[in-house]
Protein backbone atom coordinates (compact mmCIF):
# COMPACT_ATOMS: atom_id res chain seq x y z
CA UNK A 1 0.00 0.00 0.00
CA UNK A 2 1.66 3.30 -0.50
CA UNK A 3 1.38 5.93 2.00
CA UNK A 4 0.31 9.42 0.70
CA UNK A 5 1.74 12.61 1.61
CA UNK A 6 0.88 13.85 5.28
CA UNK A 7 0.04 17.24 3.88
CA UNK A 8 -0.96 16.48 0.38
CA UNK A 9 2.00 17.99 -1.44
CA UNK A 10 5.32 17.89 -2.34
CA UNK A 11 7.27 20.29 -0.15
CA UNK A 12 5.06 20.54 2.60
CA UNK A 13 7.14 21.96 5.18
CA UNK A 14 8.69 25.13 2.63
CA UNK A 15 4.99 25.68 1.82
CA UNK A 16 4.05 25.46 5.45
CA UNK A 17 6.97 27.93 6.58
CA UNK A 18 6.41 30.62 3.64
CA UNK A 19 2.64 30.91 4.94
CA UNK A 20 3.86 31.62 8.11
CA UNK A 21 4.29 35.41 9.17
CA UNK A 22 5.64 35.19 12.84
CA UNK A 23 9.45 34.13 12.81
CA UNK A 24 9.55 32.88 16.14
CA UNK A 25 6.66 30.51 14.95
CA UNK A 26 8.42 30.17 11.70
CA UNK A 27 11.38 29.26 13.63
CA UNK A 28 9.80 26.61 15.76
CA UNK A 29 7.90 25.01 12.71
CA UNK A 30 11.27 24.75 10.66
CA UNK A 31 12.25 22.70 13.52
CA UNK A 32 11.77 19.26 13.85
CA UNK A 33 13.76 16.01 12.95
CA UNK A 34 16.79 17.97 13.49
CA UNK A 35 15.76 18.56 16.95
CA UNK A 36 14.26 15.66 18.29
CA UNK A 37 16.85 14.02 16.99
CA UNK A 38 19.69 16.11 18.94
CA UNK A 39 18.09 16.10 21.80
CA UNK A 40 17.60 12.68 22.34
CA UNK A 41 21.30 12.52 22.23
CA UNK A 42 21.56 13.79 25.30
CA UNK A 43 19.44 11.28 27.04
CA UNK A 44 20.12 10.05 30.55
CA UNK A 45 23.61 7.77 29.77
CA UNK A 46 24.41 10.22 27.76
CA UNK A 47 23.70 12.79 30.61
CA UNK A 48 25.84 10.28 32.85
CA UNK A 49 28.36 10.00 30.51
CA UNK A 50 29.29 13.71 30.44
CA UNK A 51 28.59 14.21 34.33
CA UNK A 52 31.06 11.69 34.77
CA UNK A 53 33.75 13.35 32.41
CA UNK A 54 33.13 16.63 34.02
CA UNK A 55 33.76 14.89 37.35
CA UNK A 56 36.77 12.74 36.64
CA UNK A 57 38.39 15.61 33.94
CA UNK A 58 37.33 18.66 35.08
CA UNK A 59 37.22 21.17 32.18
CA UNK A 60 39.75 19.58 29.96
CA UNK A 61 37.37 17.58 27.56
CA UNK A 62 35.30 21.16 26.92
CA UNK A 63 36.43 21.10 23.68
CA UNK A 64 34.84 17.81 22.55
CA UNK A 65 31.53 20.01 22.44
CA UNK A 66 32.91 22.30 19.69
CA UNK A 67 35.03 18.92 17.98
CA UNK A 68 32.19 17.14 17.94
CA UNK A 69 29.56 19.09 16.56
CA UNK A 70 30.48 19.72 12.82
CA UNK A 71 31.17 16.08 12.90
CA UNK A 72 27.54 15.39 14.06
CA UNK A 73 25.48 17.61 11.92
CA UNK A 74 27.32 16.55 8.76
CA UNK A 75 26.33 13.19 9.61
CA UNK A 76 22.80 14.14 10.40
CA UNK A 77 22.50 16.32 7.38
CA UNK A 78 23.20 13.41 5.21
CA UNK A 79 20.80 10.92 7.05
CA UNK A 80 18.09 13.74 6.55
CA UNK A 81 19.63 13.95 2.75
CA UNK A 82 19.04 10.15 2.07
CA UNK A 83 15.52 9.92 3.94
CA UNK A 84 14.41 12.96 1.51
CA UNK A 85 15.86 12.70 -1.42
CA UNK A 86 14.82 8.48 -1.46
CA UNK A 87 11.69 9.01 0.88
CA UNK A 88 12.98 5.80 2.81
CA UNK A 89 14.40 5.18 5.93
CA UNK A 90 18.33 3.95 5.93
CA UNK A 91 17.27 0.19 6.60
CA UNK A 92 14.78 0.59 3.30
CA UNK A 93 18.12 2.19 1.02
CA UNK A 94 20.19 -0.13 2.26
CA UNK A 95 17.59 -3.54 1.39
CA UNK A 96 17.75 -2.05 -1.96
CA UNK A 97 21.20 -1.81 -2.87
CA UNK A 98 23.05 -4.01 -0.46
CA UNK A 99 23.38 -7.39 0.85
CA UNK A 100 20.37 -8.31 2.70
CA UNK A 101 22.97 -9.99 5.55
CA UNK A 102 24.71 -7.12 6.08
CA UNK A 103 21.53 -4.70 6.49
CA UNK A 104 20.36 -7.79 9.32
CA UNK A 105 23.40 -7.92 11.49
CA UNK A 106 23.36 -3.88 11.69
CA UNK A 107 19.66 -3.70 12.72
CA UNK A 108 20.30 -6.66 14.76
CA UNK A 109 22.62 -4.90 16.66
CA UNK A 110 20.87 -1.66 16.70
CA UNK A 111 18.01 -3.30 18.19
CA UNK A 112 20.26 -4.76 21.01
CA UNK A 113 21.68 -1.87 22.10
CA UNK A 114 18.46 0.09 21.84
CA UNK A 115 16.79 -2.38 23.74
CA UNK A 116 19.48 -2.09 26.37
CA UNK A 117 19.74 2.05 26.38
CA UNK A 118 15.95 2.28 26.75
CA UNK A 119 16.03 0.46 29.87
CA UNK A 120 18.30 1.89 31.68
CA UNK A 121 16.81 5.13 30.78
CA UNK A 122 13.42 4.21 32.04
CA UNK A 123 15.17 3.90 34.90
CA UNK A 124 16.94 7.18 35.15
CA UNK A 125 13.65 9.06 34.54
CA UNK A 126 12.33 6.65 37.69
CA UNK A 127 15.09 7.73 39.59
CA UNK A 128 15.39 11.39 38.94
CA UNK A 129 11.40 11.50 39.98
CA UNK A 130 12.29 9.72 42.70
CA UNK A 131 14.89 12.85 43.40
CA UNK A 132 11.90 15.25 44.00
CA UNK A 133 9.49 13.54 45.09
CA UNK A 134 9.08 10.51 47.48
CA UNK A 135 8.08 7.07 45.64
CA UNK A 136 10.19 4.06 44.94
CA UNK A 137 11.48 4.00 41.69
CA UNK A 138 10.94 0.95 40.79
CA UNK A 139 6.84 1.66 41.27
CA UNK A 140 7.70 4.93 38.42
CA UNK A 141 9.27 2.54 36.14
CA UNK A 142 6.37 0.49 34.81
CA UNK A 143 3.68 3.58 34.25
CA UNK A 144 6.57 5.27 32.97
CA UNK A 145 7.10 2.86 30.04
CA UNK A 146 3.46 1.90 29.25
CA UNK A 147 2.65 5.85 29.13
CA UNK A 148 5.26 6.21 26.72
CA UNK A 149 4.34 3.00 23.98
CA UNK A 150 0.82 4.68 24.60
CA UNK A 151 1.95 8.18 23.28
CA UNK A 152 3.43 6.27 20.25
CA UNK A 153 0.64 3.52 19.99
CA UNK A 154 -2.33 5.64 20.30
CA UNK A 155 -1.10 9.34 19.42
CA UNK A 156 -0.73 10.53 15.61
CA UNK A 157 2.35 11.37 13.99
CA UNK A 158 1.47 14.67 14.36
CA UNK A 159 0.95 14.28 18.34
CA UNK A 160 3.75 12.30 18.76
CA UNK A 161 6.24 14.57 17.04
CA UNK A 162 4.54 17.91 18.72
CA UNK A 163 5.04 16.57 22.34
CA UNK A 164 8.51 15.39 21.48
CA UNK A 165 9.45 18.98 20.19
CA UNK A 166 8.27 20.02 23.61
CA UNK A 167 10.49 17.41 25.74
CA UNK A 168 13.63 18.53 23.80
CA UNK A 169 13.76 21.81 25.23
CA UNK A 170 14.23 20.16 28.87
CA UNK A 171 17.86 20.46 27.76
CA UNK A 172 17.51 24.50 28.44
CA UNK A 173 17.45 23.46 31.98
CA UNK A 174 21.47 22.39 32.02
CA UNK A 175 22.67 25.97 31.17
CA UNK A 176 20.99 27.42 34.12
CA UNK A 177 22.49 24.46 36.70
CA UNK A 178 25.86 24.83 35.06
CA UNK A 179 25.67 28.97 36.24
CA UNK A 180 24.18 28.09 39.32
CA UNK A 181 27.82 25.69 39.84
CA UNK A 182 29.58 29.23 39.64
CA UNK A 183 32.72 27.79 37.33
CA UNK A 184 35.99 29.78 37.00
CA UNK A 185 35.48 31.47 33.82
CA UNK A 186 39.36 30.98 32.85
CA UNK A 187 39.78 27.41 33.40
CA UNK A 188 36.47 27.29 31.50
CA UNK A 189 38.03 29.24 28.43
CA UNK A 190 41.12 27.49 28.84
CA UNK A 191 39.22 23.89 28.55
CA UNK A 192 37.19 25.18 25.93
CA UNK A 193 39.15 26.31 23.69
CA UNK A 194 42.68 25.00 24.15
CA UNK A 195 42.57 21.19 23.29
CA UNK A 196 44.09 19.11 26.22
CA UNK A 197 44.50 15.24 25.18
CA UNK A 198 46.40 13.02 27.77
CA UNK A 199 47.74 9.53 27.31
CA UNK A 200 46.44 7.59 30.15
CA UNK A 201 43.38 4.90 30.54
CA UNK A 202 41.29 7.45 32.39
CA UNK A 203 41.45 10.52 29.65
CA UNK A 204 41.26 8.08 26.35
CA UNK A 205 38.73 6.08 27.97
CA UNK A 206 36.33 9.28 28.91
CA UNK A 207 37.21 10.33 24.95
CA UNK A 208 35.96 7.02 23.45
CA UNK A 209 32.37 7.47 25.75
CA UNK A 210 31.94 10.68 24.75
CA UNK A 211 32.91 10.27 21.05
CA UNK A 212 30.66 6.97 21.53
CA UNK A 213 27.42 9.04 23.35
CA UNK A 214 27.58 11.73 20.67
CA UNK A 215 27.84 9.84 17.93
CA UNK A 216 25.12 6.72 17.62
CA UNK A 217 23.52 4.57 14.88
CA UNK A 218 19.94 5.32 16.12
CA UNK A 219 20.13 8.67 15.66
CA UNK A 220 20.83 8.02 12.12
CA UNK A 221 18.10 5.76 11.66
CA UNK A 222 15.79 8.04 13.62
CA UNK A 223 16.57 11.03 11.20
CA UNK A 224 15.99 9.55 8.19
CA UNK A 225 13.01 7.70 8.84
CA UNK A 226 11.67 10.56 10.80
CA UNK A 227 12.61 13.61 7.75
CA UNK A 228 10.66 10.88 5.01
CA UNK A 229 7.53 10.36 7.32
CA UNK A 230 7.72 13.89 7.82
CA UNK A 231 7.45 14.50 4.14
CA UNK A 232 4.75 11.62 3.68
CA UNK A 233 7.24 9.38 2.05
CA UNK A 234 7.86 10.92 -1.43
CA UNK A 235 11.06 10.89 -3.11
CA UNK A 236 12.00 14.26 -3.46
CA UNK A 237 15.14 13.60 -6.01
CA UNK A 238 11.74 13.29 -8.59
CA UNK A 239 10.84 16.96 -7.39
CA UNK A 240 13.79 18.98 -7.99
CA UNK A 241 12.38 22.17 -6.61
CA UNK A 242 10.99 21.44 -3.82
CA UNK A 243 14.19 19.23 -2.65
CA UNK A 244 16.27 22.49 -3.15
CA UNK A 245 13.59 23.80 -0.78
CA UNK A 246 13.39 20.57 2.05
CA UNK A 247 17.06 20.44 2.18
CA UNK A 248 17.66 23.75 2.36
CA UNK A 249 15.30 23.92 5.59
CA UNK A 250 16.76 20.81 6.74
CA UNK A 251 19.97 21.96 6.95
CA UNK A 252 18.62 24.58 9.03
CA UNK A 253 17.32 21.83 11.44
CA UNK A 254 19.84 19.43 12.16
CA UNK A 255 22.41 22.35 12.59
CA UNK A 256 19.95 23.69 15.31
CA UNK A 257 19.29 20.56 16.57
CA UNK A 258 22.51 19.56 16.78
CA UNK A 259 24.21 23.07 18.07
CA UNK A 260 21.02 22.37 20.87
CA UNK A 261 22.65 18.87 21.97
CA UNK A 262 26.18 19.62 22.30
CA UNK A 263 25.20 23.10 23.99
CA UNK A 264 23.77 20.75 26.34
CA UNK A 265 26.47 18.37 26.78
CA UNK A 266 29.18 21.00 26.77
CA UNK A 267 26.98 22.72 30.22
CA UNK A 268 26.64 19.46 31.63
CA UNK A 269 30.53 19.03 31.52
CA UNK A 270 30.84 22.38 32.34
CA UNK A 271 28.52 22.17 35.71
CA UNK A 272 30.29 18.61 37.02
CA UNK A 273 34.02 20.23 36.46
CA UNK A 274 32.85 23.14 38.67
CA UNK A 275 31.48 20.83 41.39
CA UNK A 276 31.91 17.31 41.73
CA UNK A 277 35.67 17.34 40.58
CA UNK A 278 36.75 20.17 42.45
CA UNK A 279 34.92 18.58 45.16
CA UNK A 280 37.13 15.45 45.13
CA UNK A 281 34.15 13.56 43.66
CA UNK A 282 35.75 12.01 40.25
CA UNK A 283 34.15 8.22 40.57
CA UNK A 284 30.28 9.60 38.93
CA UNK A 285 28.38 6.51 37.80
CA UNK A 286 25.03 7.56 36.30
CA UNK A 287 22.99 10.99 35.96
CA UNK A 288 20.68 10.38 39.06
CA UNK A 289 23.93 10.19 40.93
CA UNK A 290 25.61 13.34 39.80
CA UNK A 291 21.97 15.42 40.50
CA UNK A 292 22.23 14.10 43.66
CA UNK A 293 26.35 14.81 44.33
CA UNK A 294 25.25 18.80 43.16
CA UNK A 295 22.80 19.04 45.97
CA UNK A 296 25.79 19.71 48.72
CA UNK A 297 28.03 21.54 45.75
CA UNK A 298 25.06 23.98 44.08
CA UNK A 299 22.36 23.79 45.94
CA UNK A 300 18.47 22.29 46.02
CA UNK A 301 18.02 24.40 42.73
CA UNK A 302 20.92 22.89 40.92
CA UNK A 303 20.27 19.26 41.64
CA UNK A 304 16.33 20.23 40.76
CA UNK A 305 17.41 21.70 37.47
CA UNK A 306 19.51 18.59 36.49
CA UNK A 307 16.56 15.76 37.88
CA UNK A 308 13.83 18.03 35.81
CA UNK A 309 16.52 17.66 32.48
CA UNK A 310 16.82 13.99 33.14
CA UNK A 311 13.18 13.11 33.17
CA UNK A 312 12.62 15.32 30.36
CA UNK A 313 14.81 14.15 28.20
CA UNK A 314 14.48 10.59 29.21
CA UNK A 315 10.85 10.65 28.27
CA UNK A 316 11.89 12.29 24.72
CA UNK A 317 14.96 9.71 24.55
CA UNK A 318 12.39 6.49 25.04
CA UNK A 319 10.21 6.88 21.90
CA UNK A 320 12.98 7.55 19.82
CA UNK A 321 15.28 4.74 20.63
CA UNK A 322 12.30 1.86 20.68
CA UNK A 323 11.07 4.02 17.28
CA UNK A 324 14.25 4.01 15.52
CA UNK A 325 14.29 0.28 16.49
CA UNK A 326 10.84 0.00 14.86
CA UNK A 327 11.46 1.79 12.13
CA UNK A 328 14.31 -0.50 11.16
CA UNK A 329 13.40 -3.86 11.63
CA UNK A 330 9.76 -3.22 9.57
CA UNK A 331 12.32 -1.29 6.91
CA UNK A 332 14.76 -4.20 6.64
CA UNK A 333 11.77 -6.52 6.22
CA UNK A 334 9.71 -4.55 3.89
CA UNK A 335 6.69 -4.09 6.63
CA UNK A 336 4.72 -1.17 6.42
CA UNK A 337 5.76 1.21 9.38
CA UNK A 338 5.78 4.70 10.67
CA UNK A 339 3.96 6.86 13.20
CA UNK A 340 1.48 7.97 10.61
CA UNK A 341 -0.34 3.83 10.17
CA UNK A 342 -2.28 2.76 12.42
CA UNK A 343 -1.63 -0.64 14.60
CA UNK A 344 -3.80 -2.10 12.36
CA UNK A 345 -1.34 -1.16 9.30
CA UNK A 346 1.58 -1.51 10.39
CA UNK A 347 1.76 -4.46 12.97
CA UNK A 348 4.71 -5.71 13.03
CA UNK A 349 6.14 -2.30 13.64
CA UNK A 350 4.59 -1.90 16.48
CA UNK A 351 4.99 -5.20 17.73
CA UNK A 352 8.60 -4.51 17.69
CA UNK A 353 8.21 -0.59 19.07
CA UNK A 354 6.15 -1.92 22.12
CA UNK A 355 9.28 -5.29 22.60
CA UNK A 356 12.15 -2.88 23.14
CA UNK A 357 10.03 -0.96 25.29
CA UNK A 358 8.77 -4.10 27.66
CA UNK A 359 12.03 -5.67 27.23
CA UNK A 360 13.94 -2.42 28.66
CA UNK A 361 10.90 -2.22 31.22
CA UNK A 362 11.96 -6.19 32.13
CA UNK A 363 15.60 -4.97 32.38
CA UNK A 364 14.73 -2.68 35.71
CA UNK A 365 13.30 -5.83 37.37
CA UNK A 366 15.72 -8.34 36.45
CA UNK A 367 19.38 -8.88 37.52
CA UNK A 368 21.10 -6.29 35.30
CA UNK A 369 23.22 -4.04 36.28
CA UNK A 370 21.95 -0.80 34.74
CA UNK A 371 25.43 0.50 34.02
CA UNK A 372 26.84 -3.16 32.42
CA UNK A 373 23.93 -2.72 30.32
CA UNK A 374 24.83 0.54 29.09
CA UNK A 375 28.62 -0.68 28.43
CA UNK A 376 27.27 -3.22 26.11
CA UNK A 377 25.44 -0.69 24.95
CA UNK A 378 28.07 1.43 23.91
CA UNK A 379 29.79 -1.73 22.73
CA UNK A 380 27.79 -2.63 20.10
CA UNK A 381 27.44 1.24 19.34
CA UNK A 382 31.15 1.42 19.22
CA UNK A 383 31.39 -1.28 16.20
CA UNK A 384 28.16 -0.37 14.40
CA UNK A 385 28.62 3.09 14.20
CA UNK A 386 32.09 2.99 12.15
CA UNK A 387 31.10 0.82 9.55
CA UNK A 388 27.43 2.47 9.17
CA UNK A 389 28.89 5.66 8.62
CA UNK A 390 30.68 4.21 5.87
CA UNK A 391 27.93 2.52 4.31
CA UNK A 392 26.39 6.45 4.68
CA UNK A 393 29.36 7.60 2.88
CA UNK A 394 28.62 5.12 0.08
CA UNK A 395 24.77 5.52 -0.21
CA UNK A 396 25.36 9.39 -0.11
CA UNK A 397 27.10 9.66 -3.18
CA UNK A 398 25.37 7.17 -5.20
CA UNK A 399 23.07 8.71 -8.05
CA UNK A 400 20.97 5.47 -8.03
CA UNK A 401 20.22 6.77 -4.79
CA UNK A 402 20.66 10.09 -4.51
CA UNK A 403 19.61 11.43 -8.04
CA UNK A 404 21.53 14.38 -8.69
CA UNK A 405 21.72 15.30 -4.60
CA UNK A 406 24.68 13.43 -3.65
CA UNK A 407 26.65 14.75 -1.15
CA UNK A 408 29.73 17.59 -1.80
CA UNK A 409 32.97 16.85 -0.86
CA UNK A 410 32.80 19.60 2.39
CA UNK A 411 30.40 16.94 3.73
CA UNK A 412 31.94 13.97 2.79
CA UNK A 413 35.19 15.14 4.23
CA UNK A 414 33.57 15.46 7.84
CA UNK A 415 31.20 12.42 7.83
CA UNK A 416 34.73 10.66 6.77
CA UNK A 417 36.13 12.24 9.84
CA UNK A 418 33.49 11.00 12.33
CA UNK A 419 34.28 7.89 10.26
CA UNK A 420 37.91 7.38 11.06
CA UNK A 421 37.12 8.59 14.78
CA UNK A 422 34.65 6.22 15.49
CA UNK A 423 36.77 3.07 14.00
CA UNK A 424 39.19 4.68 16.42
CA UNK A 425 36.83 4.53 19.33
CA UNK A 426 35.75 0.97 18.99
CA UNK A 427 39.14 -0.04 18.56
CA UNK A 428 40.03 1.59 21.51
CA UNK A 429 36.94 0.70 23.54
CA UNK A 430 37.43 -3.04 22.45
CA UNK A 431 41.31 -2.57 23.84
CA UNK A 432 40.54 -1.44 27.05
CA UNK A 433 37.82 -4.07 27.49
CA UNK A 434 40.08 -6.73 26.51
CA UNK A 435 42.66 -5.53 29.26
CA UNK A 436 40.48 -5.25 31.64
Amino acid sequence: MVQQPLMGVVGARAAALAREVNPLKRFWKLLGPGLITGASDDDPSGIGTYAAAGAALGYAPLWTALVTFPLMAAVQFTCAKIGLATGRGLASVLRAHYPRPVVHAAVGALVIANTLNAGADLGAIAAAINLLVPIPAPLLVGPIAVALLALQVGGSYRVVVNVLKWLALALLVYIGAAFLARPDIGAVLHGTLVPTVRFDSVFLATLVAILGTTITPYMFFWQASHEAEEQGRVALKEHPTACEAELTYAAWDVNAGMLFSNLAMYFIMLASAATLFQAGQHDIQSAAQAAEALRPLAGDAATVLLALGLIGTGLLAVPVLTGSAGYAVAEALGWRNGLDATPRQARGFYAVVAGATLCGLAINFLDINPMAALVWAAVLNGLLAGPLLLLLLLMANNRAVMGRYVNGWPTNLLVGAAAIAMCGAAVALVASLVGA
